[in-house]
């Protein structure tokens, strides 16, 4: 069983920064793609960025120059560190990750629970 946990949502001021981890943990073969989403009320959930597992990185327009994503392997981790937040980037951040449980599964995607990011203007 994986099991992906966020930390770090919070309140920030417009212009401030956040930084939210994700740990998978559970029966993890390989992680693959991993990266964040985000959904605001009343809209759907929308990519923010994605990392692969050698590092290359590709972010949605709207955070490009403001959000880095970067992960730790060996700690199974992925962090989003998001500077200049404005009012807009206020919604509920999913982790995802692409994970095999094993040397004979490709991969399924697994989603965490979400953390709440509020940002006042």
């Amino acid at each position: 069983q994986v099991q992906l946990v966020e930390s770090g949502g919070d309140l920030a001021q417009a212009g401030g920064s956040l930084r939210l981890s994700c740990a998978a943990s559970g029966s993890i073969f390989a992680l693959n793609l991993m990266g964040w989403y985000r959904q605001a009320p009343g809209k759907e959930r929308e990519v923010v960025g994605v990392i692969t597992n050698g590092g290359r990185t590709n972010y949605a327009d709207s955070v490009k120059g403001r959000f880095t994503i970067s992960r730790d392997n060996a700690k199974k981790m992925v962090y989003l560190q998001m500077n200049s937040l404005k009012p807009e980037d206020t919604a509920v951040y999913y982790c995802y990750a692409n994970i095999r449980t094993s040397l004979v599964t490709m991969g399924d995607d697994y989603w965490g629970q979400g953390t709440q990011v509020t940002v006042s203007s």
